[in-house]
């Protein structure tokens, strides 16, 4: 008798490892910016990233023990730490208690466990519970804690990010050494662009991604900044300082590589890098708010399916 193929649900990975692995690759990538957003901010850094991710665990087990009736706990693959982890280094290290709760359950209840779990989600989860606190706490979501409070959390002393400076006189913004290593302002996962490379570097060689995602963002960025700084300098930045600064490289490496919301074709991956790019650059250039990467990702996320059924590799004996 001929044995049954059961094909589950998304994400697929075609090699020898498993979902599990690959998330605790993930994870271990992701320690570089956790470490030097505690060396950066220090305890407020700590608190929110400790509440996030215990908040993400409980948040899922509730939610399949509860209100899904699951017995199988799926606490094990990986994927809600991680999602713990990136809402935490989307978020201002002077984050009251509270609304990181409210995010991580906003993240995994509504981004994640709301459409059946691991690999049903069309939105990175993270991003929501973001997004989410965003537009909720507009004012404790956009202060700053200026960097090397190491004691200080919910009293830290704010200032403003290299982001909210784009604009203004170019002497104020941060150099190249101090955006590379993090001595800004900013969400305190975001900040250390040497960290986040180092991780970028670990997905590479582990094969959990690959660069077509991240890359096309970064250079469809660097494109359309330069342009804009090459017409004004005056009123544009460089393009490297927008590489360096916000959360451009936190998402092109960790978010918009996200195997379930992220297109599954070479040729969908680059457009798709594009579209995160050119909306990041039009939302930080001319729209209200100064950083634009979390908009562009979910805007991309809903517009995946499209580039899926697009980008459709032919059929084996197909005609091209």
């Amino acid at each position: 008798m001929a044995e049954k193929l059961y094909i589950s649900t998304s994400p697929h990975v075609h090699c020898g490892d498993t979902i599990e692995k690959n998330m605790h690759w993930v994870i271990t990538a992701l320690m570089p910016a956790m470490v030097a957003s505690f060396i950066i901010f220090g305890l407020g850094a700590f608190i929110v990233t400790a509440t996030s991710v215990a908040s993400c665990l409980l948040s899922e087990w509730l939610i399949n023990r509860y209100l899904l009736h699951r017995d199988r706990s799926t606490l094990g693959d990986g994927s809600a730490v991680i999602t713990g982890l990136l809402l935490a280094f989307n978020l201002p290290s002077n984050l009251p208690v509270f609304a990181v709760v409210m995010g991580a359950l906003v993240a995994i209840g509504i981004g994640k466990m709301a459409f059946g779990g691991l690999g049903n989600n069309p939105f990175n989860p993270a991003l929501v519970g973001r997004v989410f606190l965003l537009i909720s706490f507009p004012s404790r979501m956009t202060s700053w804690p200026v960097p090397h409070q190491m004691t200080a959390y919910s009293d830290a002393v704010t200032g403003a990010t290299p982001l909210s400076q784009f604009g203004y006189a170019n002497d104020s913004i941060p150099g190249y050494w101090d955006l590379f290593i993090g001595n800004t302002g900013g969400s305190l996962g975001e900040v250390c662009a040497l960290a986040l490379l180092i991780g970028f570097a670990i997905l590479l060689w582990r094969k959990v991604i690959t660069w077509h995602i991240p890359v096309t963002i970064m250079l469809t960025v660097a494109a359309l900044t330069g342009i804009m700084w090459l017409v004004n300098p005056v009123t544009y930045v460089d393009p490297l300082t927008h590489l360096l600064s916000g959360g451009l490289m936190l998402g092109s490496i960790f978010m918009a590589t996200d195997y379930v919301t992220s297109p599954m074709t070479v040729k969908g991956q680059v457009w798709y890098g594009v579209g995160i790019g050119f909306l990041t650059v039009v939302i930080r250039l001319f729209g209200s708010y100064p950083e634009g990467m979390s908009f562009a990702i979910l805007i991309m996320n809903a517009i995946v399916p499209l580039i899926n059924n697009w980008c459709k590799p032919k059929h084996f004996g197909e005609a091209a």
